[in-house]
């Protein structure tokens, strides 16, 4: 693990509204986050949220600008500027979106995606390191994180077989080999063991039903 000070990471906090809800989804691709967020978002209905769907890099005008011209890029871009993209959409969304919408009581906002992933392909894969991506989001609006983070975890391998069978059209991440899903899944465990208040892991490698199973029980939970 990373030597990062207690300073910095105290800085990170989830939003002050305790009546509203602030969740992110993260998982390396095939993990199911997609089915997982609708399975989240119809469990909150059910009880009354308005919930508001997110995705990153993207939930604004700029945001979804910087994504087209991130994922469909033909040449690699360096992490450092990676990193610094994803930072600039992710204020942008806090900003004209999420904080504004957290003020309303009875709200639940899921982020497809967070500083999590940051940390996983900028930091960890891209290998600028951890702490260079948590002092790049160091100042507010950056420093607010979801209350709960739920991690769909899978191999490295399993992400690979999901990708075959899927046979889609691959974006400019999901082009990378093995070795860089490695890297993400080790990413991913840092962050789960630098904030483990916040990140829930769960096994992925279950079936739908079962992964979805223990989703409703930890919003339960929370809730």
């Amino acid at each position: 693990m990373s030597n990062i000070p207690f300073e910095l990471l105290s800085r990170f906090s989830p939003p002050e509204n305790a009546k509203s809800l602030f969740l992110s989804f993260e998982g390396i691709e095939g993990a199911g986050k997609s089915t997982q967020i609708n399975t989240a978002a119809n469990f909150l209905k059910s009880l009354g949220y308005d919930v508001l769907l997110l995705r990153e890099p993207g939930g604004t005008v700029f945001g979804e600008q910087l994504r087209r011209a991130i994922l469909s890029s033909q040449k690699n871009l360096h992490p450092l500027s990676e990193a610094f993209l994803f930072a600039s959409s992710r204020a942008q969304l806090l900003y004209e979106v999420i904080l504004p919408k957290l003020k309303n009581n009875g709200t639940a906002v899921i982020c497809d995606r967070y500083i999590d992933s940051s940390i996983a392909y900028q930091g960890y894969a891209g290998k600028l390191g951890t702490r260079t991506v948590l002092e790049i989001h160091g100042n507010h609006p950056l420093t607010i994180v979801p209350h709960k983070t739920f991690y769909i975890k899978i191999s490295p391998q399993t992400s690979i077989a999901r990708q075959k069978i899927r046979n889609q059209k691959k974006d400019y991440f999901e082009s990378k080999g093995l070795a860089f899903y490695e890297s993400l899944v080790k990413g991913y465990e840092e962050a789960a063991t630098l904030f483990p208040d916040r990140i829930i892991s769960i096994d992925g490698e279950q079936d739908q039903t079962s992964v979805s199973a223990q989703l409703e029980l930890n919003l339960k939970e929370l809730i």
